[in-house]
């Protein structure tokens, strides 16, 4: 079966046809604009990139455009669209509803469309791309796979807030989690890497990227992670604030005579690193300005950055009492040995040994603590694209 996973944003589409033969992705891509002036659409093929430049008003155009280059006899990998076995797609926000991947009806689709207060950035691309889909591909099932299902298994005591109980009864106020597709994979990877059974490990998977999350996972399930009720919350990100004394907020509203949303505005996309270093939200930038210039605020955000990422860790080793394999994964995680080194730094005292020499390492699934580590830690880079495929595969078969 040859499943296409699809990941709508705001104004952009990414995708990729996987062969569950094998698990071996056919085509990737992108398509970037759409709405826009300058939209185009690249596609990846055996390391081949095939570009083309068209205006697309809207998502259907686009999944038009993507289907187009899938059956191109130049550069597409399918002869025809019945070679599509079912369409899998990424959903941010799945509330309380979902502790799994659905088959998409009626029904999901009405939860979804309520679930969209929660995710306002996000769920509304993910419905346009469900129905776009839906529309040129009628009698090809969709599968809907969510961020959030993998942490429907914390306890209440790690996703009730100290706030009016009310407020989660009647308005669905609690800790949600992201990243879910991802915590899930490498959790599964590591105890593949360790040859254990996951239902006897006590993991720590660290997601680090523009957007950041550490997740606590015991006996294969997740017990507590570092996003909230939405993505904010947590470690300090591209340009995300994270954790902060919610009073700050209220103290600079009034004091920058600030509307809700500007406020919002403010520590979604002008804080985290970006706020801190004045500089840039890209890690790489910020690295270049702190190590080649001698930039104190460059400095600054990356410290920052690191000493959350390990308060994280301490913590969520002291909620599972131990720990057995730390695990960096995503962008940041994948790629920037000094940042790993910077976050495993004082951790010995958990049995984490990062060997220096196995760290020099980019974009690699490998083992980077010492021989005698006694808590293992791995760099597994993240595939949440098959994570989706398996679980449509699964429900479709």
């Amino acid at each position: 079966m040859k499943i296409l996973v699809i990941n709508c944003g705001s104004s952009s589409l990414k995708y990729q046809l996987i062969n569950m033969e094998n698990e071996g992705c056919l085509a990737l891509g992108l398509v970037e604009r759409i709405g826009i002036e300058g939209s185009k659409l690249t596609q990846k093929v055996n390391g081949n990139k095939y570009i083309i430049e068209e205006p697309m008003k809207d998502h259907t155009d686009a999944i038009k455009l993507v289907l187009g280059a899938l059956i191109d006899s130049k550069h597409g990998v399918i002869s025809d669209l019945s070679e599509i076995g079912a369409v899998g797609h990424r959903i941010v926000h799945g509330g309380e509803k979902y502790a799994g991947s659905v088959i998409v009806n009626d029904k999901v689709m009405k939860n979804l469309e309520e679930c969209s207060k929660l995710a306002p950035l996000h769920n509304p691309a993910n419905i346009i791309g469900i129905n776009a889909c839906k529309a040129l591909m009628p009698t090809i099932p969709m599968v809907a796979v969510f961020d959030t299902a993998f942490h429907q298994t914390m306890p209440e005591v790690a996703y009730i807030y100290p706030l009016p109980y009310e407020l989660y009864t009647n308005n669905g106020v609690r800790k949600y989690g992201f990243h879910g597709t991802s915590h899930k994979y490498v959790s599964d990877k590591a105890a593949k890497m360790m040859g254990k059974d996951i239902k006897d490990l006590k993991l720590i998977t660290c997601h680090l990227g523009n957007g950041a999350s550490v997740t606590a996972v015991q006996n294969g399930k997740s017990v507590e992670t570092s996003m909230g009720f939405t993505p904010l919350e947590g470690i300090a990100m591209g340009t995300r604030c994270g954790s902060i004394d919610p009073a700050i907020l209220t103290y600079v509203m009034k004091e920058l005579n600030l509307t809700v949303d500007e406020a919002s505005d403010l520590m979604n996309k002008k804080s985290g690193v970006l706020g801190i270093s004045g500089i840039s939200s890209d890690f790489r930038d910020i690295e270049k300005a702190a190590w080649e210039d001698g930039n104190h605020r460059a400095q600054l955000a990356l410290d920052i950055f690191t000493y959350k990422v390990k308060k994280f860790i301490g913590s969520y080793a002291a909620v599972m009492g131990g720990v057995d394999a730390i695990v960096f994964t995503a962008g940041l995680g994948e790629n920037s040995p000094e940042t790993r080194e910077d976050i495993c730094s004082g951790l010995e005292f958990l049995g984490a040994v990062l060997d220096k020499s196995k760290n020099k390492v980019r974009g690699k699934e490998v083992e980077i603590s010492t021989d005698d580590s006694k808590t293992k830690i791995f760099v597994i880079p993240t595939n949440e694209e098959l994570v989706i495929a398996r679980d449509t595969q699964g429900l479709v078969k």
